[in-house]
């Protein structure tokens, strides 16, 4: 087996401070990637120009990347540029969360030629990784000119190139970056088919991991229990999920059952189980972190053919919720039996729970290869138009993020019940980054504006 190629590895003290807090929104969907919402501050059901919009603020430019919440501040990220990327210049923006004031922005132009903007790239575009931060610093991955860390005024501290390669799908890169003890690791699968240690005060390499199972990959990596003490980086990859020691990036673990042979979505990890839902292939499966070697006979809880998409799944109270083509999939966590299947409803449709389930079609089965390859990775077609977004849970509700504007509010639990689908007056730009929700506020960012909505005093 060569899933992933011996790594290079060089040891590092372990501990860490970090200073952020419980309700901070710290990184892509929040703690460890869970997108649930700490504590059980209301969060709004409706809102429109006059209730609950606490305030909005223009951008410069787009981005599917999501805002992060650090204490009294919101960070994300956009580029601009008439034609690029020879004009292209990113952006790493900071605004007050009370007030919604711009506090500094950063320039941040490319240190190599980007890819052209052109066919399926224009779908995604340059800033579609979400920063994360451990309250001290932030940290920020821009593909092709690499990872820079600054501190919370914006600061340029270090930058560090992680590959100068391009994702032969044509689409670009997307996974965002997270922290592990004194690590920032990224999943440069378009720079370099690598997963990337950096040591997060200097920017210098610790390990490096590669592999071509990394091929036709945007997800995020998490951490997952694994018992003793022990955590597992777990990565959704085409055709598996992976366990590897975040340490050292060496792969401790793998379980085949997804049938993509493209992966956008990350796992999600509850009480040291990691699950997947696969892409437009279909294969979604739940399995024990702590394995070692092929984890499908000793590991695997459950796998099915329930179909997933470009957003990432949600966990909570037991249930798996994931959102495709407007139609949303719960699951029974333990088993992996489906629950409910029902299409959400259109902004001038009031919900219903009797509204048609969409068919558990399947299409085809591309087994993957000896070492995680995949049996014949695409990529490109059928991306136009989908949602990006991933669905979050806050107070006992989810929401989910049309790519036209729609926000679906969703009560959790083993019932379909819509509770609401709300917009943003006069905003016909893409929303297609996932929310962010910190004490009760929830942060909703556009091609145009960044909002904030919460309970009305």
């Amino acid at each position: 087996m060569n899933r992933l190629k011996a790594a290079a590895v060089v040891l590092l003290a372990a501990s860490a401070i970090s200073t952020t807090h419980a309700a901070d929104w710290s990184r892509f969907r929040g703690e460890n990637g869970s997108g649930v919402a700490a504590g059980s501050t209301p969060t709004p059901v409706e809102w429109s120009e006059s209730k609950n919009l606490r305030w909005s603020a223009p951008l410069p430019g787009p981005g599917k990347s999501s805002p992060i919440v650090v204490g009294d501040r919101v960070i994300l990220t956009c580029w601009t540029g008439e034609n690029p990327p020879d004009d292209l210049k990113r952006h790493l923006l900071c605004f007050d969360r009370n007030t919604g004031d711009q506090l500094w922005a950063k320039e941040i132009a490319p240190t190599t030629p980007d890819e052209p903007f052109r066919e399926m790239f224009t779908e995604n575009g340059y800033a579609s990784h979400t920063p994360v931060s451990d309250g001290e610093r932030i940290y920020a991955f821009f593909g092709l000119s690499g990872v820079v860390a600054f501190d919370m005024d914006g600061k340029e501290l270090w930058r560090e190139s992680v590959g100068e390669g391009t994702d032969p799908n044509n689409w670009g890169t997307a996974s965002s970056p997270i922290l592990y003890k004194d690590l920032v690791i990224v999943t440069a699968a378009s720079e370099s088919t690598a997963i990337v240690a950096l040591d997060k005060k200097t920017g210098k390499e610790v390990w490096r991991q590669e592999g071509e199972g990394l091929q036709s990959t945007w997800g995020t990596p998490v951490l997952a229990e694994a018992g003793d003490g022990e955590q597992d980086l777990v990565m959704a990859v085409p055709g598996e999920l992976w366990g590897m020691n975040p340490d050292t990036g060496k792969l401790r673990w793998y379980a085949e059952g997804s049938q993509s042979r493209s992966i956008c979505c990350s796992a999600v990890a509850n009480d040291g189980i990691a699950y997947v839902v696969g892409g437009r292939d279909g294969g979604s499966m739940a399995v024990r972190a702590g394995g070692k070697g092929d984890a499908r006979e000793t590991q695997m809880l459950w796998s099915n053919n329930s179909r997933g998409g470009i957003g990432t799944p949600v966990v909570a109270d037991g249930l798996l919720y994931s959102i495709t083509g407007g139609v949303i999939t719960c699951l029974d966590a333990e088993t992996g039996k489906q629950v409910y299947e029902k299409r959400l409803a259109a902004p001038s449709t009031p919900a219903s729970p009797n509204q048609a389930d969409r068919p558990a079609e399947v299409q085809g089965f591309g087994r993957p290869g000896e070492y995680a390859q995949g049996g014949a990775r695409g990529g490109g077609g059928g991306f136009r138009q989908q949602d990006y977004s991933s669905a979050v849970i806050a107070d006992g509700k989810l929401y989910f993020v049309r790519r036209g504007g729609d926000v679906h509010v969703l009560a959790t639990g083993r019932e379909f019940k819509q509770l609401a689908v709300n917009k943003f007056a006069g905003d016909d730009g893409d929303f297609s980054a996932s929310p962010a929700v910190s004490d009760g506020a929830i942060f909703i960012r556009s091609s145009n504006k960044l909002y904030c909505v919460a309970q009305s005093p």
